[in-house]
């Protein structure tokens, strides 16, 4: 069996500009276009080569794109009607909620418990996923933006996406671009968090 072509370690600083230039990107100021199907795949591939423990793949991916966008915003709408009262204003909001960018994806956590592999570790797996694909999404040209918001946690609309027992939302990734200049943020002063042993 041929194992394929051999993993090179070689230097790629261009990589480091990369990682010290990534910031998130508003969904509420995203366009199009988005990821074309060949730059998805390459995004999704990125992700899918995060440390994982045992081998256990415990994510999957969820994509939303076209006109599932605004079927997923029906179904929010009708899970939030079972379970309370909603204003038109509101309904208008969760209707449009994943209209906000060209493609969505959606990270599901698939913890697999009583085995070795610590839960957490899986956890941290699905974590990784998600910040694989915003620094990919970066790299493509893209802006990004790992979130979660309610309705990662509604019971009823984990149901609907067909998340098993032990599955959980550990963020949907919105990617496009950017329909205003990106501005650098706050970063941590790396003297107050860094200690040495």
């Amino acid at each position: 069996m041929n194992p394929g072509p051999p993993v090179l370690n070689r230097p790629a600083p261009q990589t480091i500009d990369l990682l010290l230039s990534r910031r998130s990107g508003s969904a509420k100021a995203m366009t199009g276009p988005g990821p074309n199907a060949e730059e998805l795949r390459i995004i999704l591939r990125a992700a899918a080569r995060v440390p994982d423990h045992g081998k256990l793949f415990p994510w999957r991916f969820i994509v939303f794109e076209g006109e599932a966008r605004a079927r997923f915003g029906e179904m929010l709408v009708e899970c939030l009607k079972i379970t309370e009262a909603v204003t038109a204003e509101r309904e208008a909001l969760e209707a449009g909620r994943f209209l906000r960018a060209p493609v969505v994806v959606g990270v599901v956590s698939c913890v697999r418990q009583a085995i070795p592999i610590p839960e957490w570790e899986q956890q941290l797996s699905a974590g990784a996923v998600c910040q694989t694909m915003l620094i990919a999404a970066h790299a493509l040209g893209f802006v990004a933006n790992w979130i979660t918001e309610w309705c990662a946690y509604h019971p009823l609309v984990l149901e609907r996406l067909g998340l098993r027992p032990g599955e959980r939302i550990a963020g949907f990734i919105y990617i496009g671009k950017s329909t205003v200049p990106l501005e650098e943020r706050p970063r941590p002063d790396m003297e107050k968090i860094v200690t040495r042993f």
